[in-house]
């Protein structure tokens, strides 16, 4: 009787709630694996498949979207031994979007409420989302630092364009397994793999993304981000990769705040 060989994984991209194939067919390689190189292509398709998630994912409660950031949360820990990081990384990963599970019902009380005016109006500010956000993940830790961007923007009601780590992509490409098997929606999350200066730029000059995360801590490329993002006025937020629960939690509401809008409504009230 011969040994069994076992079925050897096979990477892919997270666009559209689908695992694809790079358009380009290009792979590269970390830890032995092959993993796909995504292209501008895919960049291009991932904000279309955002986009066209966006408005849906914005028009849940905030109590629905907590509730199924807890249920990705669920996912990420049944697959806790699966990951390919310490099994602390995945606990803090955890804990952060049970963290951000909680702010969806709270940010409006929070940063929004009715504004004092010297005039016969009520002035009131809701927060609403930005909208269609790029996330540049750092390096290292490639699933917390990861996830430490991206739940507070889902929390927000954004939906988001990630470039995982370069150096060490397969933990973040093996969350998208996480999220297939969870309530978030096909579109509200889209994972790409590959050379960051060749996505990162793509994504940044991109004209139907909103906003931009970039945790990279590479100096160039963060004043390449700026100057795209300034072409199109979009929001960016530069920031050190995340490296536990505190360092992902103790600023949340900055971290809330540089994803989301406040609209400010006036009206007029006496006779």
């Amino acid at each position: 009787m011969t040994d069994r060989l076992a079925v050897r994984k096979t990477y892919k991209l997270w666009i559209g709630g689908a695992f694809v194939r790079s358009e380009s067919g290009r792979y590269d390689e970390a830890d032995g694996v092959n993993f796909p190189r995504a292209s501008r292509k895919d960049v291009r398709d991932a904000v279309a498949a955002a986009r066209k998630a966006a408005k849906p994912w914005a028009d849940r409660t905030a109590y629905n979207r907590g509730q199924i950031l807890y249920r990705a949360a669920e996912a990420l820990e049944s697959r806790a031994g699966a990951m390919g990081v310490p099994r602390e990384e995945v606990e803090d990963a955890v804990d952060v979007l049970l963290h951000y599970a909680g702010w969806t019902d709270k940010l409006h009380a929070v940063l929004g409420g009715v504004n004092p005016v010297a005039a016969p109006f009520l002035s009131f500010s809701l927060p609403e989302p930005t909208g269609v956000v790029g996330i540049v993940a750092p390096d290292a830790p490639p699933l917390l630092g990861l996830v430490a961007e991206l739940a507070p923007a889902l929390a927000a009601g954004n939906v988001a364009v990630v470039i995982l780590s370069e150096a060490q992509p397969l933990p973040g490409l093996d969350l998208a397994e996480a999220l297939g098997v969870s309530d978030v929606p096909g579109g509200v999350v889209n994972l790409l793999s590959g050379r960051r200066g060749e996505l990162a730029k793509a994504l940044g000059g991109h004209r139907d993304l909103n906003a931009i995360l970039d945790a990279s801590g590479d100096a160039d490329l963060a004043a390449e981000l700026d100057r795209l993002a300034a072409e199109t006025i979009k929001r960016v937020r530069h920031g050190a990769a995340a490296t536990g629960y505190e360092g992902a939690t103790d600023d949340a509401l900055d971290r809330l705040e540089a994803v989301t809008e406040l609209k400010t409504a006036w009206h007029p009230v006496g006779a």
